[in-house]
This record gives C-alpha cells, structure tokens and sequence, in this order.
C-alpha cells in the first residue's frame, strides 16, 4: 500500500526557512515521478515543484528562485527547501507521485495536477509578518 508522509511544517516569521520532507513506501520511489503542491485557504491547489526519475526538475515560476527540490532515493524521501518565506506561503503542503513519468508540462497545470496518483495528507506551513 502506497504511503506519503510529508513533515516539517511548522510556524515560522516572513523571511524564514523551512525543509519539508516526504517519506514515501509501498513502492518503488526511485522509479516515481515525485511532485509538491500546496493549498491555501480561500485558493485552488497549487503545483509548486517536480522532480523527475532521470533527476530533472522543474519549478513553478512564482516561486523557483525560493524553493529547492530534493530527492534521496536511498531514504525514500522527497524534500522542499522553502527560502524568504512570505505570509503568502502559508498553506498545507502536500507531496505526490505518480507511476508513469512527469508529464511535459508547466508544474502550474490542472494536467500535472491530475497526472498525480498518490497524495499525502500534507503539512501545515504558517507564516507571520
């Protein structure tokens, strides 16, 4: 059975740092393409990042020059390094995976968004001014 457990959110002040982390088991997480997402209250859900099994990735262009994705396929875990946090960035964060490969697409996209399989039950990231 298909587990995602995603950790490391928390309460930090605008201009913080935070490291999400996704264990992921019951599949072959090397072989997955692996993504983030995040909802925020009152908005739809947003795909922020994508890491590929060939080890490219992508990032929406909203926030790329402050996120960094990260894959440890020995540990099984995914991981989103959040820089310069903003009261914006506040939501639940969610991994995700799918068998097949990353679909060709902006990560900002309802296709990337339905190409996902699996889904955690996500982190909360809370950002104060």
């Amino acid at each position: 059975q298909v587990h995602l457990v995603e950790s490391g959110g928390g309460s930090v002040q605008s201009g913080g740092s935070l490291t999400l982390s996704c264990i992921a088991s019951g599949f072959p997480y090397s072989e997955y393409c692996m993504g983030w997402f995040r909802l925020a209250p009152g908005k739809e859900r947003e795909g922020l990042a994508r890491f590929e099994v060939d080890g490219s990735t992508d990032y929406a262009a909203s926030v790329k020059d402050r996120l960094t994705i990260h894959r440890d396929n020995a540990k099984n875990t995914l991981y989103l390094g959040l820089n310069n946090l903003e009261p914006e960035d506040t939501a639940t964060y969610y991994c995700a995976a799918t068998s097949r490969r990353c679909p060709n697409v902006r990560v900002e996209s309802l296709t990337y968004y339905y190409a996902m399989d699996y889904w955690g039950k996500g982190t909360l990231v809370t950002i104060s001014s």
